[in-house]
């Protein structure tokens, strides 16, 4: 099933050719992932650690609510990819 998969900007400049907004097929933000590192190999590990979970600083929203590698996708759903923002 394909979903729609928006990468954030700071990320994009690591991985020549990689784009902003994507198709990709998955059932799974894992899933997600994996597709992502079979096209740009290591961005995986800047987005995962070895647990394995999502980074502390990445941030993955499907349909708007936060997810979780587990988290299963819906044909057509929107995966938005963004660096957490922080500062004081």
């Amino acid at each position: 099933m394909s979903v729609t998969v928006t990468l954030p900007a700071a990320l994009l400049p690591l991985f020549p050719g990689a784009p902003g907004l994507l198709q990709l097929e998955a059932c799974t933000v894992s899933e997600v992932m994996d597709a992502l590192e079979a096209r740009w190999p290591g961005m995986r590990d800047r987005l995962c650690d070895s647990r394995p979970a999502i980074r502390r600083h990445i941030n993955v929203f499907v349909e708007g609510k936060r997810a979780t590698l587990d988290t299963n996708l819906a044909p057509g759903a929107e995966v938005f990819i963004i660096t957490a923002v922080s500062g004081g």
